[in-house]
């Protein structure tokens, strides 16, 4: 008994679900096999049909009078249309019929030797036909035909013209889109065809015209040019004018087109915070025609600081910033930079508020061109000197006045507190000791609100103005401490440390680097000591800024402003290069550039 209910005994869950999941599986399978195979031979169904079309529309043409083989309102002219929309086996299909004439070499080539005066022999139909309604997967169908016997040639009062596409690098560009419209007549005759393999058209049996073949070159997803009438408003003296066709000659024309480039532009503070609606300029270095650049336009980045530009041209370009509330005070590549066919590339420029008398300095490195950073900017006039490191952003502050209380540095005239011995706001723009019954305070200092680079940075130097203090003041009448923070927290501790990044030392000249150990903070602040041996003077400090790298600092170049309208002498200097200096330059603009090339020893 025990035998006999083990036999007969039914199939458990777990052997249902696994049986269920392999018959699924199958199933499946062969579902997807079978719509594969249906959909293949859907496609085959579709190409057979668009063959069958493109041998109808060719034995058409073949039947056709010789004198009527040609495209309607083209050259050669004739009674097919340049495009047709047929329906076929439930489908719509667009067929696109062009006709050649052709030269052969057997009775000589025109402008050869012997000179062919009737060059169109005979005619090569091409017929292409697409799908409009199908999936991409149906490829266009193509085929060409000559027709016409050898003997039956045009007339020998016209000529050809002969258009040849290359790239940047000179090399033939195939397949390229040959639009020519002859403006010789009432009724403008449209020719629209392709490059063969060598990057060379040849439209032959032309109609003489002077200046009568407007002629545009394009392909998809490369740029384009064209040929221009003269006086033509956009382009009034142009360089590339309509070409001629003279009866008898040959006519060659060439253009260079490649494929587009695309630039992200993005625009943002040194503390890598992004500027938006950024108003700029980018334009090429191609000429079109006198005073006529190929590409000029304006551009505005967008709420997040960044604009993406599609189908810019391979070429040489500037930009300009057109908001006067800005200053430039970096950016990368520096102008004027070169884009390259089919390329992606960004452009970072980096901004500050406008200042006063602000300028730019740019360091080239003489034997590569390449922007140099790490080069010494020394400003020079009399005692004051500032000094910044290029390839290297800073945060300043030039005014006291507003008072303490501050925490963070918002506003930029304010401070976090001082011990009540600085006088801060006269003048307003410097602190000093301040004075009491005629005489200076000994000593004193003032802590700074917290600046905020905005991300993880590189601390690399202090500095501050001016670097020369009264004699009886005492020889370090004017000190400095800082302190850093990786968080802003309300309670995270400020330790304050000189250079060697103790507490016991002190920046005491101006230039000096900052300890490693802030390396990787984003947050800083800093302590300003002011001292007097002789209470009849007072040491004073007009500005203090700090200078930083980061991954937005821009590279080769440095940003001073607040400068007066006195010349500066200006030196340059880095080691391993011959050291630089302009004397007597004026910076008496709201924003200039200089430029400089260090050559190496």
């Amino acid at each position: 008994m025990q035998r006999r209910a083990l036999h007969t005994r039914g199939l458990t869950l777990i052997e249902t679900l696994i049986a269920v999941a392999v018959f699924s599986t199958i199933a499946l399978t062969a579902w997807f096999g079978f719509i594969q195979i249906f959909g293949a031979v859907q496609i085959l169904r579709i190409k057979t049909t668009a063959t069958n079309l493109a041998t109808e529309q060719i034995e058409i043409i073949r039947n056709l009078p010789y004198s009527d083989v040609g495209v309607v309102d083209s050259i050669p002219n004739g009674v097919v249309p340049h495009i047709q929309l047929l329906e076929r086996d439930g489908h719509i299909f667009e067929v696109t019929t062009i006709v050649r004439n052709i030269d052969h070499p057997f009775d000589g080539t025109i402008g050869g030797e012997p000179n062919d005066l009737s060059p169109a022999d005979n005619k090569l139909v091409a017929i292409s036909i697409v799908c409009n309604d199908c999936s991409k997967d149906v490829e266009p169908i193509e085929l060409t035909s000559y027709v016409a016997p050898e003997a039956l040639e045009g007339s020998g009062n016209n000529g050809a013209l002969f258009v040849e596409v290359f790239d940047a690098d000179g090399q033939p560009v195939q397949g390229a889109d040959i639009h020519i419209e002859y403006v010789g007549t009432t009724t403008p005759i449209v020719v629209d065809d392709v490059t063969n393999e060598a990057g060379l058209y040849q439209l032959v049996d032309a109609p003489p015209g002077f200046e009568s073949y407007a002629i545009t070159v394009s392909k998809d997803g490369y740029s384009s040019e064209q040929t221009y009438a003269l006086g033509d408003p956009e382009n009034p003296v142009p360089d590339k004018l309509h070409a001629n066709v003279a009866a008898g000659q040959v006519t060659e024309i060439s253009f260079a087109i490649d494929e587009l480039s695309r630039l992200n532009v993005n625009t943002r503070t040194v503390t890598c915070e992004p500027v938006p609606s950024v108003d700029f300029n980018l334009a090429g270095t191609k000429l079109i025609g006198v005073d006529k650049f190929k590409y000029d336009a304006d551009f505005q980045t967008d709420s997040s600081g960044w604009v993406r530009l599609n189908d810019v041209e391979w070429d040489t370009y500037t930009y300009t910033v057109l908001d006067t509330g800005l200053d430039l005070v970096g950016a990368n590549p520096n102008v004027p930079f070169d884009v390259a066919p089919g390329s992606t590339q960004s452009i970072d420029l980096m901004f500050a508020n406008a200042d006063p008398n602000a300028v730019l300095v740019t360091v080239i490195d003489g034997s590569n061109e390449q922007l140099l950073s790490g080069a010494e900017v020394t400003l020079s006039q009399g005692a004051a000197t500032y000094t910044m490191i290029t390839g290297s952003g800073h945060l300043s502050q030039t005014d006291w006045s507003g008072g303490d209380g501050q925490t963070e540095y918002s506003n930029v005239s304010r401070y976090m507190s001082q011990s009540g011995d600085i006088e801060t706001a006269n003048p307003v723009g410097e602190l000093q000791l301040a004075s009491f019954s005629g005489a200076y305070i000994s000593s004193g200092w003032l802590e700074s609100s917290t600046f905020d680079i905005g991300t993880t940075t590189n601390f690399l130097t202090l500095n501050w103005n001016p670097g020369d203090q009264p004699a009886l003041a005492g020889s370090e009448s004017v000190k400095f401490q800082v302190a850093t923070n990786e968080l802003l927290e309300e309670l995270q501790p400020w330790d304050f440390v000189g250079p060697s990044g103790g507490s016991d030392t002190y920046f005491t000249a101006p230039g000096q680097s900052l300890s490693s150990a802030h390396d990787g903070d984003r947050y800083l602040r800093y302590r300003a000591f002011l001292e007097t041996d002789d209470t009849s003077v007072t040491p004073n400090v007009s500005d203090v800024r700090f200078s930083f790298s980061t991954d937005c600092t821009p590279v080769g170049q440095a940003y001073i402003s607040n400068l007066n309208s006195s010349p500066y002498d200006v030196t340059i200097t880095k080691t391993g290069y011959e050291t630089t200096t302009l004397n007597s330059i004026l910076f008496n603009e709201d924003w200039q550039a200089l430029q400089i090339t260090l050559n190496p020893l």
